[in-house]
C-alpha cells in the first residue's frame, strides 16, 4: 500500500512517538509511507527512520493551499490511504483525501481531543473518516463525547513497543524515571511531594520539556529534593535513557494510553501508576499491587514508592522483568503493525462497515 501519515501538531507527543514507530513498522512491511508534519524535529526525525517526509504550512482550517498541496502529492504518490490526527489535519489533508475518492483514518489520542462543533460535524459527515484509537478507554469516552459517531466506526488498535533485549541490571541508589511532558496535568508534583516524605535513597531522572518546568524545579528545591532530581530536558532516545532506571512513575490526572508507561514497560521498568485513561489495559493483573488508584494523593504515591524502593534486589528484578514479558505478549510493535496494515487493507478495499465510500 501507499500510505500517508499526516500530523499538524507543534509540539511532540506521544501521538507523535506513535506516527513514527508505525510509519517505520509499516514501511519495513514493504508499504511506501509518506510523512507530512509541521514540526522539524519531527520532519527530520520521520526522514531518517521512514524514509520520507516533508514540512508543511498548514494554515488555517480548509486552507486552500494545503488543500491543493496534498491533492498534488497524494495524486503523485498514487496514495491509497491517508492518516491523519486532529484538527488541521483532518481540515486539510482530510478534505484532499475526501476529493480524491481516498479513505481517511482519524487517529484519537484523548475522548475529548475533538471537540463537538458544528464545523467538525460536518467534516465528519462529509469526509467520512475511520477513526482509530490505541486502547478500548479512548474508543468508548470518544463515541460517548460525539454521539454522532457509531461505535462500529471506531477501531481500537493497541500502541506498540520492542522490549529490550539485554539483561536487566539494578542500580543503588534506586533510579525513578518520569518520561511525561512538565504540564499541570501529569502530576510531577504530586511525586515529588511524595518522594520529599521518604528517607530510603533514590534518584529520580526526568525526561521532558513543559508549561510547569520552572515551578516544579522551584518545588523541588523547597522540598528540599534539589541533590536528589536530575533534569534532563527532551530526548529523542528516551529508550536509552530508560535502560538506565529501575522504577517507572506516572502520577498523570489526564491520559489515554501513554506511550511512556508502554516505553517503561519495554525497557523493563516497574510502573507505579496512577489508574488512569487506558493504563489498565496494558499492566498485567500480577502488577496492579502498584497501580494506585485514580484518587491517589501524595501519601498514597509514597507509600507505595516505600514498598518499591525496600523491595530485595532479586524481587524488584522479577517484578521488571514481568513488564517486559508484558510488552511481549500484549503489544509488541511489529505485530501491532501487523494489525494496522491488515485493517487498512480492509478499510481500502471497502471491506470493514467502518468505513464507507
Amino acid at each position: 500500500m501507499n500510505i500517508a501519515f499526516v500530523n499538524a501538531t507543534k509540539g511532540w507527543g506521544g501521538v507523535k512517538t506513535w506516527y513514527l514507530q508505525f510509519a517505520e513498522r509499516l514501511a519495513r512491511r514493504g508499504n511506501r509511507v509518506y510523512v507530512y508534519g509541521r514540526q522539524p524535529e519531527f520532519v527530520e526525525a520521520a526522514r531518517e527512520r521512514v524514509g520520507h517526509a516533508e514540512q508543511v504550512r498548514f494554515g488555517a482550517d480548509l486552507n486552500p493551499v494545503a488543500i491543493t498541496f496534498f491533492l498534488r502529492e497524494f495524486r503523485r504518490r498514487n496514495v491509497e490511504a491517508v492518516i491523519v490526527n486532529i484538527g488541521k489535519d483532518l481540515a486539510t489533508a482530510g478534505v484532499a483525501a475526501r476529493l480524491l475518492g481516498l479513505p481517511v483514518v482519524q487517529r484519537i489520542g484523548l475522548p475529548g481531543d475533538i471537540s463537538p462543533r458544528l464545523k467538525t460535524r460536518l467534516l465528519h459527515a462529509w469526509i467520512r473518516p475511520a477513526f482509530l484509537c490505541p486502547c478500548r478507554f479512548i474508543a468508548e469516552g470518544f463515541v460517548k463525547e460525539l454521539p454522532y459517531v457509531r461505535p462500529e466506526d471506531v477501531h481500537v488498535i493497541l500502541n506498540g513497543k520492542k522490549a529490550v533485549s539485554e539483561p536487566l541490571e539494578g542500580h543503588h541508589p534506586r533510579r525513578l524515571i518520569c518520561t511525561q511532558q512538565l504540564n499541570p496535568d501529569k502530576g510531577h508534583d504530586v511525586l515529588l511531594q511524595a518522594l520529599a516524605g521518604l528517607s530510603d535513597p533514590f534518584e529520580l531522572h526526568i525526561w521532558g520539556k513543559g508549561r510547569a518546568e520552572v515551578s516544579l524545579k522551584t518545588l523541588a528545591d523547597e522540598l528540599g529534593l534539589g541533590q536528589r532530581v536530575f533534569w534532563h530536558g527532551f530526548s529523542l532516545n528516551i529508550m536509552e535513557a530508560l535502560r538506565q532506571g529501575d522504577i517507572f512513575l506516572l502520577a498523570s490526572l489526564s491520559e489515554g494510553l501513554p506511550n511512556t508507561l508502554l516505553e517503561a514497560m519495554a525497557a523493563g521498568l516497574l510502573p507505579v501508576c496512577r489508574d488512569v485513561g487506558g493504563v489498565r489495559e496494558v499492566i498485567p493483573e500480577d502488577l496492579w499491587a502498584w497501580l494506585l488508584p485514580y484518587e491517589a494523593d501524595e501519601a498514597a504515591f509514597a507509600e507505595a514508592l516505600r514498598r518499591a524502593l525496600t523491595l530485595p534486589d532479586a524481587d524488584l528484578l522479577a517484578l521488571r522483568e514481568r513488564a517486559r514479558q508484558a510488552c511481549r505478549e500484549d503489544f509488541d510493535i511489529d505485530r501491532q503493525a501487523e494489525r494496522l496494515e491488515g485493517w487498512l487493507q480492509s478499510v481500502v478495499q471497502g471491506e470493514k462497515a467502518c468505513f464507507r465510500c
